[in-house]
Order: structure tokens, then sequence, then C-alpha cells
């Protein structure tokens, strides 16, 4: 049967205004529909059933739902910068002058070559791409490889940067309901009337959800809910806000959209909210389940609740002749409402009997009624053209066929449970209305160990009532295959996950060859991975997996529910953080007399740290090395504001802190500090730095300038998920304070040229101590510690006050020729030293051991973070390759990350390696270039000349020796 117009309807339509044109393209087509409509709502108008193609086999598609479950009507939307790949048109409002492109097809909709596939379709059955890149020869795997990798996505990503504006906002509130029909809008008003704030989110842009056409009643009922919740000054309503996550603890996440595709209004696009509640209600409602008989995904198969959308809130009419197939009462109300529209219906119903009051009602319409029949086939390719029905219960043999350009489907309802199983909610199968719903017994847990979390209305299961609402209705017959025998020539046919092309006959594949659990035949299948995330394919699916394991439903169980419920655009994850501001930038107190005196800048994580301090026209390399003999010589300052302090205090403060490090700290007494290593879980050496005692119960944690967020996430993580019960609490003192190294020989007269109550002396304060008062004034810490291998203070202070310092010790030193010195001539006078960096000599596979720092050990601690791991046999292996030094044999610098290579090759026929540089400099103390290296035995090989070819050809040569180039006794820095 061909399809005629007119498919916008004369009447109806609540959400449209006929008044209103607007005009579109889609695919080069100049298409017109009108305000209210959705991009789905108006190309039905516009006689465009056919939107898009499938996935794997390229099939034609069309709407199958009307709102974000639907799995095929997504296009490439806009231009330039504001090009965005499937965008769900029954979600997607119609504003003036789109631009709609349709996906997955080439060289157009109508012909596209693609559909080659559909042909092939014997060849990719499920898990084809599993079996092809498992095969014998590499041959194989090579030739369809690249051919799969180019297939594979449906729209193509943008490339120019999104000109638009998003946002973020949070809030705090008692209640939080997530839906605004009847259920939703009941549960608010009674949260409102016990206190506390409410707020209300609704994911489209009317509120009531399906309930004016659902209930008699409906939209009165709805309007003096709301009139009653915008009166009260504790409520605050948001539509177009829908609710997309829910973690632990009442932690939600929702997106607003405020002018969605419309660049001329001057407000963000969207909105992310941050919401934390102490109490939330889902009110969520429930999605219609299709049916699997053969071609259900010809376009124009729908479910019947779209097509009911469709004609009352748009006003459109997806054919003229409509046969609606069903397993339950709901569908009856699409029958009557198109039949009120002006359309021919007939209903095919799965059960034997049909007695309800809706059947009644349609029968009194003079609508056919046809029991135990289902449909055997649909008829027609771009679109609907005729039905070939069946006994349900039989075997699929025809007994007649309908003319009819739209079936609209209903298998039932499924409870839309996803934000109630995020947060941890457990489902259980309610067999009498073939359904998983919430089980009231094992609700999410909050932070209290209460339930925090209520699914209400249909969300809740509960499908016949809605508020004060009720409905009767008969029970619904569960129908996963229609008909219930139908022979595998049509099970090879029934379309379960429209957008992926997963059949019936995939899933029972994989049964057959042992994916019994429903996760892993999800990934073999498909099945459920589509953008749509399954909410119309699921249920079905892992009923007929099931079926074919001949086990019950429960047993089989569902797949993971994971935010978030619809997608996201990364921009309005984003929001502000684009650009400049995409990471923050972290300046310390003194940021501003660095870029005053000509500081050439380095990015240290979200720090920006003076790399050195250029003079005239020195480059990089001369400042630097003007600036360590300077500090070598007599003084120079150091901005350390960005090294990493965290206060851990509390009664079990030490022996937490005997877990973090590699060595003991609950021992070190107060006024000390004590050089610490932190290994992760595995073994691997992830951060150093001093720890100091500050009293019985608090230690202040140094660490690197990039590690003091990370650090202080493994520390929490630690604390909440293992030693939730001891009595430990860390805070990141980072910014809080100054912090300014004072390095040279001549490091105590100048601090002591500055009036304070700080005894300063070698006596009072000697190496790895740490003492407190005063400094010219302002409060003051002040540690003996060196980096730098010389006499050297760290100075902490108040950041407000850092400045401050930092320009009296300049002041006080000017006869001293003190200098700024930054990170490089730092780094360069630490591998004098001999000191390892963490991310130069460490990259996630080195352990302490491997370094020589087995003396920061601990041999008397039973536990540590990292050591049941650094006692495998292969951490203890004496081919382990470990820090040494290198000197040059011909005097030129070997470069970092060079390779020292070996004799034979390896399993690539690559040429082994036995070790790589770590850090390499010019060390202008001792007039030549310096290494530190990485390499198998090498505390063993003092001496050996190991080799480093270059990708120029060259091969440079180094010689292996002590790691401590410049004062190995430590005279200098004990001062």
């Amino acid at each position: 049967m061909s399809r005629t117009p007119p498919f916008r309807l004369a009447r109806g339509g609540r959400l449209i205004d006929r008044a209103f044109q607007i005009p579109f393209r889609f695919d080069g087509r100049s298409l017109r529909g009108v305000q209210g409509d959705t991009l789905a709502s108006a190309m039905l108008a516009c006689g465009q059933m056919m939107m898009g193609r499938s996935f794997k086999y390229h099939r034609p598609r069309g709407p199958v739902a009307s709102g974000t479950e639907e799995p095929n009507a997504l296009f490439g939307l806009g231009q330039g910068g504001r090009f965005e790949p499937n965008q769900r048109a029954t979600t997607t409002a119609l504003v003036p002058g789109m631009v709609l492109h349709s996906q997955n097809c080439w060289p157009s909709l109508d012909a596209d070559i693609g559909a080659v596939n559909n042909w092939l379709s014997p060849m990719f059955p499920a898990g084809f791409y599993y079996k092809t890149f498992i095969h014998p020869r590499p041959f194989w795997k090579h030739l369809f490889e690249p051919i799969i990798r180019r297939s594979a996505g449906l729209g193509r990503a943008p490339v120019d940067p999104d000109p638009d504006r998003y946002e973020q906002a949070y809030a705090h509130v008692g209640t939080v309901v997530v839906g605004g029909g009847i259920a939703g809008l009941t549960a608010a008003r009674e949260a409102a009337e016990q206190g506390g704030r409410v707020l209300v989110l609704e994911q489209n842009p009317v509120w009531g959800g399906r309930s004016p056409v659902d209930h008699k009643g409906g939209e009165a009922a709805i309007a003096a809910l709301l009139d009653d919740l915008r009166a009260r000054d504790n409520v605050t309503l948001r539509r177009n806000t829908m609710a997309t996550g829910l973690y632990d603890h009442g932690y939600l996440l929702a997106r607003e959209t405020l002018a969605d595709h419309e660049p001329a209004r001057a407000l963000p696009r969207q909105r992310l909210w941050r919401i934390r509640a102490g109490h939330v209600v889902t009110a969520t409602g429930a999605l219609e389940r299709p049916l699997a008989f053969a071609c259900n995904d010809v376009p124009g198969v729908m479910l019947a609740s779209a097509v009911r959308d469709f004609i009352v809130d748009y006003g459109v009419a997806p054919g003229q002749r409509i046969v609606v197939v069903t397993n339950n009462d709901d569908a009856y109300r699409t029958a009557l409402i198109a039949q009120d529209a002006g359309l021919d219906v007939t209903v095919l119903e799965a059960r034997d009997r049909a007695d309800g009051d809706l059947p009644q009602a349609a029968r009194a319409q003079n609508i056919t009624v046809l029991t135990g029949t289902a449909i055997a086939k649909v008829n027609g390719s771009r679109h609907v053209e005729s039905v070939t029905i069946c006994g349900q219960n039989g075997a699929g043999k025809p007994t007649g066929s309908i003319d009819c350009d739209v079936v609209a489907m209903s298998g039932g309802w499924s409870p839309v449970v996803h934000l109630y199983s995020h947060c941890g909610g457990k489902l259980i199968w309610d067999e009498d209305r073939a359904m998983f719903r919430p089980d009231p017994d094992r609700p999410p847990v909050g932070a209290a160990g209460q339930g925090n979390v209520t699914a209400v209305g249909a969300a809740n299961g509960d499908l016949r009532c809605a508020g004060d609402l009720e409905r009767a209705e008969d029970a619904t017959m569960p129908v996963w295959c229609m008909p219930r025998h139908a022979p595998y020539r049509l099970r090879a046919k029934m379309w379960l996950d429209f957008q992926n092309d997963v059949k019936v006959t995939d899933v029972q594949l994989a049964a057959r060859e042992g994916y019994a659990s429903v996760e892993h035949t999800k990934r073999y299948t498909t099945l459920g991975m589509a953008s749509d995330q399954g909410k119309i394919s699921n249920i079905n699916g892992l009923a007929v997996l099931s079926d074919a394991l001949k086990q019950p439903i429960p047993q089989t169980g569902t797949t993971t529910f994971r935010p978030p419920y619809a997608p996201l655009t990364l921009a309005t994850i984003a929001a502000e953080a684009r650009g400049d501001a995409f990471q923050p930038l972290r300046k310390s107190p003194m940021h501003d007399w660095h870029e005053r005196h000509g500081a050439s800048w380095e990015p240290v994580v979200q720090w920006r740290r003076p790399y050195c301090y250029p003079r005239g026209d020195e480059d990089r390399q001369a400042a630097v090395s003007r600036e360590i003999l300077a500090v070598r010589g007599s003084v120079g300052t150091l901005d350390a504001s960005t090294l990493g302090k965290i206060l851990v205090k509390g009664p079990d403060a030490g022996r937490f802190l005997d877990m973090m490090y590699t060595n003991m700290m609950s021992t070190l007494p107060v006024g000390k500090c004590r050089y610490g290593l932190m290994c992760n879980e595995n073994g691997f050496l992830m951060d150093d730095g001093v720890v100091a005692r500050l009293s019985d119960d608090a230690w202040l944690c140094h660490t690197t300038t990039g590690g003091a967020e990370r650090v202080n996430g493994h520390m929490e993580d630690w604390l909440q998920c293992e030693w939730w019960d001891w009595q430990v609490h860390t805070v990141n003192l980072t910014e809080q304070f100054a912090q300014i190294a004072i390095a040279g020989p001549k490091a105590r007269d100048l601090l002591e040229r500055l009036p304070g109550s700080v005894d300063l002396s070698a006596q009072a304060l000697s190496f790895m101590q740490w003492t407190q008062g005063d400094i010219a004034g302002i409060p003051a810490r002040v540690f003996r510690i060196s980096f730098s291998g010389e006499l050297s203070f760290e100075v902490a202070v108040p950041a407000g006050r850092g400045l401050e310092l930092w320009e009296k010790l300049h002041e006080a030193g000017r006869d001293l020729d003190i200098v700024a010195y930054g990170t490089e001539a730092m780094h360069v006078m630490r591998a004098e030293k001999g000191f390892i960096m963490i991310g130069d000599e460490t990259d996630g596979t080195i352990i302490p051991q491997d370094l020589g720092l087995g003396w920061a050990i601990s041999k008397k601690k039973t536990d540590y973070i990292g050591k049941r791991a650094q006692m495998r046999s292969f951490m203890k292996d004496r081919s382990r390759w470990q820090l040494v030094g290198l000197d040059s044999v011909d005097g030129r610098l070997i470069p970092d990350g060079a390779l020292a290579v070996d004799s034979g090759t390896n399993a690539n026929g690559q040429r082994r390696t036995q070790g790589r540089v770590t850090s390499s400099y010019h060390s202008p103390t001792l007039g030549r270039p310096i290494a530190m290296a990485l390499v198998r035995h090498g505390p063993d090989r003092m001496g050996q000349v190991l080799e480093f070819p270059m990708p120029s050809g060259e091969v440079l040569k180094g010689r292996i020796c002590d790691p401590v180039f410049y004062d190995r006794e430590g005279a200098r820095q004990n001062g």
C-alpha cells in the first residue's frame, strides 16, 4: 500500500501552533514544519518516513519511538562549529533554518551503497568480527580490520570549535523529584507539605508526561498540581531538564536545555546541574516494548505509544491505515485516538481474550479486533505496505493479509529504573506484569545506611494508576516472539536492537555458542550497545536469551544500568572549561614578581613555574648555567610554593602514614623531618617528599608539584574505602602557604640579616630539622632541607605574605649577588647530587629498589602499601634495570630517553636494549655533561661503556659511574 497525504491532521496537536511555519532543510531539500514540532514530527508531517540507515546492514529505518528511547531517527545537525552528529529527531525541537543530514549512508539515504551488507548479511552473523580477528592467517585480519574500522560509528565527528556557550550550576535541596507526570507532581506536593526545599525536574518542555492522553481528567489534575506547587516558596520547577545520572549519597547530574540550536538567543545552550539531595524520588515513568515479528524494522513499524504521541501532541498521522498489534490493553488507547483522528484502524490481539474496558470501547467504535492473532511478516522495504497475519499460538502459517501503511506495536511496558539502579538499587522480576521493577527490600543505601531513593508511579511498576487516577486493564501476556512457534526463516528477520541490527537468531546463536551471561551476550551481539543503550531492546533480548537457555528470566538477569541515561554532549560536561579555562592557571604569590623579572615559564600541571630568568641576550641555557653557579657560589632563592603540602592529623595519623610511606613515620620526633617514598598498591613508586612532624598527632607531608591532588586523593581513597574507622583527617594546604627555598653557602648569612625570633645556627637547626617563629615580622616555619646539595632553608609563610618575604630577601641579599633560580637550575643541581625526580627516574614501572633507595624502606614495619607487590619474584629479579650515573666518553650530551643497545634482537626483530637515559644535563658546576640512567645490572658494571645509537646514525657512548657527581660526602648541604 502506498503512503498518501495528508500527514498533518486538520485538528489536534496540543504542543504545536499551525499559524507559525518553520522552514528547514534535510539532505538539500527544503521542508516546513510548525512551531512546537520535533524534527521527527516535522519530517513525518512532510511524508518523510525513512530517516536513517541501520549501523551494520544499512537497512532503511524510520522512527520507532517518540522520546529518548528512539534508536533510528538520528541526524547530523547544523553546520561548521555547530555541527553535531547523532541528534535524536524525537527529542530535538525544530528551530527555523535547521540543516539536517542523514547518516551512515553514501551517496544518499535513498541510494546507499552500504545496503549491499544487507544482501551479504549471512556472512556477518553475531560475533563475526571476533571470529575474523582470531583467524590463523594474518592477512585475513589485515584485510578486514581496516574495512571494519572505517565502517565504525554512525555519524562523523565535528572538526570545528563549538562557538556556543555552556555552563554548570549547583543546587542543594531536601528532595529532588525526577519526572513531571501526575505521579511525580503528586510526590512533589507531598514532599513540599513536609517542609524543606523541593526541586522537580521534567525532561520535556511540557508537564504531565503522557497523562493528558492516558487518563480521563489528566489535564485538569496536572493543572491543579502545578498551581499548588507554583504557589509554594519551597518548590522549584524545571522543565527541559533531564536527570542523566544518580550517584551515591543523593548526588544527581541533570542537563537543562536553555537555547538548544538557537545561537541568536543570548543564553547558554545547555546547563549541567550538580545537585545534592537528601532524598530522591524517581517518577520516571515506563517505556513501551516493541514486539519481535518478521520485518518489524520496516519504516512505518512504530510503538503504539509513539503513534499516539504524534497524533495527539503534534497533529501528525504517520499513516492513513494503521494496524495495531498488541498483547496488552494500553494499545487500544492508540486505536481509539487514531480512529477519532479519522484513520482506519485494525487491532491484532495476541491474547485469546480481550474483554477489558478499552477493548470493549474499541469494539463499540466498530474497530475490528482479531484475537489470538499475530503478524507473520511485514511487507514492504522503504515503508510498510501490508502485513501477513497468522495465529499467535501457531507456527506462522498465513491466514490472510491486511493493507496498511503503519504498524503500531505494543509488547507491554518496562519501568524506567535506570536512575534507581545507577546508585545500587536492585530489581525484582514481576511475573504477573512481565517486567523488572524496583525491589522494595533492596533500595539504594544512603550515607546514613538508610534508603534515600524512592521510585513512584510507573517507575515503580505501577502501570495501572498515576496519582489519584485509576485505570482498570487486563493483564499483559508476555510475547517475546510472534508467532510463538515461529520457524527459523521468520526468526531470522525479527529485530531486537534496531540500530545495531541484532536479531532474535543472533541472541539464540550466542546462547548456543556458550554465552550464558547476559553481559557476555550483550558484547558478543552488540545488543543494547546502541546510542539508546537498549532502552527498548534489552528486556526482549534477555527474554529471548532466557528462552534459548531454558531458564527463568530472573536467573538470566539484566545488564548493568550506567549513566548517563541519555547521551550528553562533551561541551555540556566541560562547560566553561574550554580554551584558556580548560585547565585553570594556578599562580604562586610571587608570580607577578617573576613575570616582571623576565621569567621564562614552564608549565607544571596547572601551575606556571619559572624555568629560568634570562638577562639581556642570554638564551635559556646560559641563564640556567649562570643561576647554578650563583647558587653554588653565593645564594639564590627558589619559589617552592607549588610543592604539595598535605596536613595529616588525628590519633591514628602515625600508623596511617606508616602504611602510606615505605619508611617509618610514626617514630619521627616532633621538630624533625624525614624523606619518604610513597608506592601504589602495585609496588611502583608514585611520589616522594619530606615529611615533618608538627605535633604528637600531626604531620605535614610535602609532595611533588604535580602530585598534591593525586596524593591527597590516594590518601582519601584508602581512608574512605579501607580504613574508614581510623581517626585520621587530611587537608590539602598547598595554596595556603608560600614557600621559599634559600640555597647556597651564604643562605644562613642572608636569613640572619632579617630580624626575627628564629635561631638559624647549625647547633639549633641542623639538617632535617624544622622550627618556627617570625622572620622580618612574618610568622614562618623554617625547614632545614635541601634539594640542591647546598646549605638550604625552606621557609613557609602565609600565602598572602609570600611576596613580602621574597622581596625582603632580595633586598637584603643585593650585595651577595643573590639570584632567583628556576626549575631547570633546580633540576640540574639535584642531578649533580644524584637525587631522583618523580617523572624522570620513574615511569610507573619503577620500584624504590631500582633507584638504590632500599635504605628508605623500613625493615621494622610488617606492611606498607606496595610491600606485598614488591615481594613478587619479578620485582626481585636481579636483571631489573637499576639507577647509575653516566659520564660522556667524548664530551657530547647523551639525550634524555636514549636507549643503550645490547647484542642480539628481540621477538620483533629489533635490537635488544639494556638501559635508558632518565635525566641528562650539561653541568656548569663540573663543566661537562652528566646523565642518570636505568641499566640492567647497572651498579655491578661500574666503568663499562654503553652505546646509544641516535636517529641520525651516530653512536654516543657513556661510561657507567656513581650517580652522585658532586659533593658525595654531603658536606655542603650539612652546612
